[in-house]
């Protein structure tokens, strides 16, 4: 706890996720990732300065068999002084064949935050994503979009007027998955039909093998995004 707590720390400052003030919504899909999110941040609010608030919000998506314990969340967040909402919604595959399902189902998820956050009067969502899951999409979108991006920590989102944070940006997923082991969190059933079609799962196994290769690809990896030499890149003749 102390060294995931001191990582969320340097996050919070590095990347300036939090202000006096806020009012954050915690978007908890129920895995360990969002259950830790919710533990850490109902203790900050606690203890720590900037001051702010916290709740939560599970989005049920009812055409997905995903089968959450909802009481364990309500009880979860509960424990910790969290207000919790259920918010039920659900989309159609059919609507667009041009996006993948599991693109069609994050979107709608997203959209219900945004819902949600709006009604409880937040200013900020706080997701789950750690160091691991930004690296990964780093990966993703070089070899399948060509393009050189991933998850940001801290994204306004003017069009909304809201901004998503990322308080676990710096946080290795081994170390979570040990805190919850450590408290025991409870595991949610998944039994999603489109997750065959994610690349992530390949990503993480290449996660792996570049850490085989250098213990510290991974710090090599976010500095890479913060070290962009352009003069060293191929590039259009400009006219």
């Amino acid at each position: 706890m102390t060294r995931i707590e001191r990582r969320v720390a340097k996050g919070m400052v590095d990347y300036g996720l939090l202000e006096d003030g806020d009012r954050v919504l915690i978007g908890l899909s129920g895995g360990k990732d969002s259950l830790a999110l919710t533990e850490l941040l109902a203790r900050r609010a606690r203890i720590y300065k900037p001051r702010f608030t916290v709740e939560a919000v599970h989005v049920v998506m009812r055409n997905i068999p995903y089968q959450s314990d909802t009481d364990y969340l309500r009880a979860f967040c509960e424990e910790r002084g969290v207000p919790f909402t259920l918010y039920e919604t659900e989309f159609d595959p059919s609507t667009d064949r041009r996006k993948s399902p599991c693109f069609l189902c994050s979107w709608n998820r997203r959209k219900a935050l945004f819902t949600v956050a709006k009604e409880k009067g937040c200013n900020k969502i706080a997701l789950g994503h750690h160091m691991d899951d930004i690296l990964e999409t780093l990966l993703m979108n070089q070899v399948f979009q060509g393009a050189f991006s991933t998850m940001p920590p801290r994204l306004v989102m003017k069009k909304f007027d809201m901004t998503l944070i990322r308080p676990l940006c710096l946080v290795h997923e081994a170390d979570l998955e040990e805190l919850a082991a450590l408290h025991g969190y409870r595991k949610q059933v998944k039994h999603c039909p489109y997750e065959h079609d994610s690349h992530r799962t390949g990503m993480k196994d290449i996660l792996r093998r570049l850490e085989a290769m250098n213990p510290e690809a991974r710090y090599s990896l976010w500095g890479s995004m913060a070290n962009v030499q352009e003069e060293l890149l191929p590039r259009k003749d400009e006219k």
